[in-house]
C-alpha cells in the first residue's frame, strides 16, 4: 500500500502543508519539523505518487501557486495553519505530483504587489499559475491577470472581471444554511460576521439574508457581532460574557468563529443546542473535536483543486480558450450543535 502525504503528516504529527513545504524545499517550516518529516519519509520509504497520462492533453511540468499575504486580512502571518490552506496545498501537491509535475509556491505581499511581481522573474516566466485570491480586490486581480500567463484565481470571484475563477458558491451555501435553520423552527436568529471584509463573506451575508427575507425574518442588531475569522482563541464581545438573553440560534460565517462561540457558551454552561444552537461554515477537522459536534456547510476543497487544475491544463493547451468562471456548491453537514 503506497503512503499518501496525509499519512506522512499524521506520522510526523504535522500538517499536510508542512510536509508539502518540506518536500518542495520551501520556507514555512522549522528545521526541527523538516528533520522530523524526512525521518518519517526515510523510515517509511515514501515516494510521491506518479501516474503519467498517456495521450490527451499534455500535462504541465510545473504549476505555480501564488499566495497573496495580507497582514490585516485572511491570509495573515498565520495563514499556513488555516485548515483551508493546509488542505489546498496538500491536495495540489498530490494532484500535480500524480502526473509527474511539481508545485512551485510563491508568496507575494498584497501591499507591494506590483513590485513583487516585477522582482519574481521565475514567476513571470511561469507557464501556468493558480492564485489564492481570498484577500484580493478587483484591481489586484486585474493586475495579476495582466502580468502573468495562464492564471486561475481560486477562492474569490468578480462578475465583471474577464478572468478565470474557481470558487465556492458562497451565496448558495449561506442561503441553504438559512433555509435549514428556518426549517428547524428557529425565528430568533443571531449572526456572527467576520471583521475582515472579503468577497466570500459578503456573498455569505447576501445568501443568508435572502433566506431570512423570504420568510419575513429580521436579524435583531443586538444579536449581530463580528469576530476575527482566523483565530480560535481570543475575547468575545461583552454581550456574550454578560448578557444571558441569547437568540435561539447563531449562524457564524466560518467555523473558527463558531467554535470560539461554542467553547465560550459551554464554559458558561449554556446548553447547546437546547438553549442556543450554533451553525458554522467550512467543515474543518476541528468541528468533530468539540462537544457537541458542529453543524456546518461542507466546502469541497479537493473538488476546487481538481477543477482548477483541469481548467488550467485546458487553458494552456487551447489558444482559443475563453475565460471561465466556475462555482462549486457546498453541502449541509448535520451534527449535534443544531
Amino acid at each position: 500500500m503506497k503512503l499518501k502525504m496525509s499519512d506522512i503528516a499524521r506520522m510526523a504529527g504535522v500538517s499536510k502543508a508542512a510536509v508539502s513545504f518540506a518536500l518542495n524545499g520551501k520556507p514555512g517550516v522549522s528545521e526541527e519539523t523538516r528533520k522530523k518529516i524526512f525521518k518519517v519519509i526515510k523510515e517509511q520509504g515514501y515516494e510521491p505518487l506518479r501516474s503519467h497520462k498517456k495521450g490527451g492533453v499534455r500535462k504541465l511540468a510545473s504549476i505555480s501557486l501564488i499566495i497573496i499575504h495580507d497582514k490585516d486580512g485572511m491570509m495573515s502571518r498565520n495563514y499556513a495553519s488555516l485548515p483551508f490552506f493546509d488542505t489546498l496545498v496538500s491536495s495540489l501537491t498530490q494532484n500535480i505530483g500524480g502526473f509527474g509535475g511539481q508545485l512551485q509556491i510563491y508568496r507575494l505581499d498584497i501591499n507591494h504587489l506590483q513590485d513583487d511581481l516585477k522582482r519574481e522573474n521565475s514567476l513571470l516566466q511561469s507557464k501556468a499559475s493558480i492564485v489564492l485570491a481570498t484577500d484580493l480586490n478587483k484591481e489586484q486581480v486585474k493586475l495579476i491577470n495582466q502580468k502573468l500567463k495562464n492564471v486561475i484565481f481560486i477562492d474569490n470571484y468578480f462578475q465583471d472581471v474577464n478572468a478565470d475563477f474557481v470558487s465556492i458558491d458562497n451565496f448558495q451555501g449561506a442561503y441553504q444554511a438559512g433555509k435549514y435553520i428556518i426549517s428547524k423552527g428557529y425565528r430568533k436568529i443571531g449572526y456572527v460576521a467576520s471583521n475582515h471584509i472579503v468577497s466570500n463573506f459578503k456573498q455569505r451575508r447576501d445568501g443568508f439574508k435572502q433566506a431570512l427575507d423570504e420568510q419575513g425574518i429580521e436579524l435583531p442588531p443586538e444579536f449581530v457581532f463580528g469576530l476575527n475569522p482566523t483565530e480560535l482563541r481570543g475575547t468575545l464581545p461583552q454581550f456574550i460574557h454578560l448578557n444571558k438573553v441569547y437568540p435561539e440560534v447563531f449562524f457564524c460565517e466560518n467555523d473558527y468563529m463558531a467554535l470560539r462561540l461554542l467553547k465560550e457558551l459551554n464554559r458558561q454552561k449554556v446548553k447547546i443546542p437546547e438553549e442556543v444552537a450554533i451553525m458554522g461554515f467550512d467543515d474543518i477537522f476541528e468541528d468533530t473535536m468539540v462537544t457537541p459536534e458542529l453543524t456546518t456547510m461542507h466546502v469541497p476543497i479537493v473538488q476546487i483543486v481538481t477543477q482548477a487544475i483541469n481548467q488550467i491544463q485546458n487553458k494552456v493547451a487551447d489558444k482559443k480558450w475563453l475565460p471561465q468562471k466556475c462555482f462549486i456548491s457546498t453541502k449541509l453537514v448535520k451534527r449535534e450543535s443544531l
